[in-house]
This record gives structure tokens, sequence and C-alpha cells, in this order.
């Protein structure tokens, strides 16, 4: 098991398949100009998980700036490939991310999570320890 950052669009082909199941309104197509720009006009980052070869997890996050939480690194994106869930995937994502923002000066990692998303909010407070501190509109 290892974690990489994706990099190329090849890579990010790759993770496309495990994406899908969290943005199910994207083609492959369409994900790979967004990601594409996002990478370029915004430091947007993707990272997998790879274990026995395969990726089974991916984040996507950036660097931002905000008055109300400084500067920090929002996730824009975390799923774990269905068949793969409770194995500490996202845990050990979201470790890299914290990570990422620590070595890199930015303060906090935040997030937001549909509402319906019950077993990953349950993910990030019981498990990651992430405190509940609004709500996005």
């Amino acid at each position: 098991m290892k974690i990489k950052e994706l990099t190329t669009r090849e890579e990010w082909k790759a993770a496309f398949p495990v994406m899908k199941q969290l943005r199910k309104h994207l083609d492959e197509e369409n994900d790979l100009q967004l990601v594409e720009a996002a990478a370029e006009k915004s430091d947007y980052k993707m990272a997998a998980v790879i274990d026995g070869g395969n990726i089974v997890a991916v984040t996507g996050y950036m660097p931002m700036i905000t008055l109300y939480n400084g500067r920090f690194i929002w996730v824009y994106d975390l799923v774990t490939d269905e068949v793969h869930r409770s194995k500490g995937y996202g845990a050990r994502l979201l470790a890299y991310v914290e990570k990422q923002a620590s070595e890199n000066g930015y303060g906090i990692v935040s997030l937001s999570s549909d509402l319906q998303r019950k077993d990953a909010h349950r993910f990030y407070e019981e498990k990651m320890d992430y405190d509940k501190v609004s709500y996005v509109f």
C-alpha cells in the first residue's frame, strides 16, 4: 500500500472509476477537463491510495485562504472504492493531506460532506476527530 500524488492526465484518468463513485454526475472527459483546469489555475492536487497495483481511494484538495479559516487545505473529494471501504484507506489519505498542510504552513484541514452521507459523517467525527462547525450553503 502506498499513497501517490497523481499529476498527469493518465493518472487522473486511472483514478476516475473511483472518483465517479463520489461524483456520479461527471463523465470521464468532463472530469479530466475539470481536474486539469483546477490543477493549473487553483493548485488542486489529487492523491490516491494504491494497493496491489490498483487505485482504491482518491482525494482531491487544494490550499485556500479565507478570513474564517486563515490559511488552510480544503478537501473537495475523498472517496474509497466501495469494495475496499472500512480498510483504513480514507484515514490514510486524510492523514496524508494533514501532513501536506502541516509541512506547507496551513493550519487546518476543512471539508464539507453531503447531508445524507451519514457514514462519512461518522467517519470524520468519530474516527478522524473532525469537528462539525458549520453548514455549507
